[in-house]
């Protein structure tokens, strides 16, 4: 069985995917439910919720929930991660690092309908997606940043054109692929161009406020790359 037979049936849209990043956002479940909201009024078309070194799971579920509640379905959450807490809050899906639970493991708890996305960071990791029950993949890291710990140089364009021509070679067109870190309005049309279907963001959509007007800006920038591309995602 092919890795597209195995993912879940739910289209995932990659054009703007904001990181509410608790080392960004902070942990307050309310103010991480509005930046959710505020994000999702903007154009937001899927969101994640990332905490590193989660020391209360508990709490992380409440935040969970608040967000959830409060973005009311409009789009998907995953959790980054932890199935456990994704499991729990009753979020849409799971986003892998490539030392998490495999994909399939993650499928397995999960189910069919789950959203599975899977952190891409070479070639070789491209070359696999072709056996792996993910719904999307986020080539990374396209730029440096400084919203995580990469000990790994950033790839560039160059590099994010190179993997994401194996990741299509992998899965075919059908699979949706983003670009993650150091993206903003200044670069966001570049990475599009280069070939990504969306960009994965933190800092330049929930870094500063007006967070609304911070995402349908980096969305207009994101929508005519893809127009100028040619590309209907």
């Amino acid at each position: 069985m092919t890795g597209r037979a195995q993912a879940g049936a739910r289209a995932v849209d990659l054009r703007l995917y904001g990181l509410l990043d608790t080392g960004v956002s902070g942990f307050d479940s309310a103010a991480l439910g509005r930046l959710g909201a505020e994000a999702v009024a903007g154009g937001c078309t899927l969101l994640q919720y990332r905490e590193k070194d989660i020391a209360d799971a508990r709490a992380a579920v409440e935040r969970l929930r608040a967000i959830r509640a409060a973005i009311g379905g409009r789009v998907p959450l995953l959790v980054n991660d932890r199935v456990d807490l994704a499991l729990a809050a009753g979020a849409d899906g799971v986003h892998l690092g490539q030392s998490d639970l495999h994909p399939a493991d993650a499928r397995r708890l999960l189910g069919p309908q789950a959203i599975i996305g899977l952190t891409v960071k070479t070639a070789a990791h491209a070359d696999e997606l072709y056996r792996l029950p993910v719904d999307y993949a986020c080539i990374g890291g396209v730029f440096a940043t400084t919203s995580k710990d990469n000990p790994d140089p950033p790839v560039g364009l160059d590099g994010l054109s190179r993997i994401l021509f194996r990741a299509r070679l992998a899965r075919g067109p059908g699979l949706p692929v983003g670009a993650i870190a150091g993206i903003n309005a200044d670069n966001a049309a570049q990475v599009i161009a280069a070939g990504a279907d969306g960009v994965a963001v933190i800092s330049s959509l929930f870094g500063v406020e007006p967070v609304r007007q911070n995402a349908r800006h980096l969305r207009g920038l994101i929508d005519a790359a893809l127009a100028e591309r040619g590309a209907h995602r």
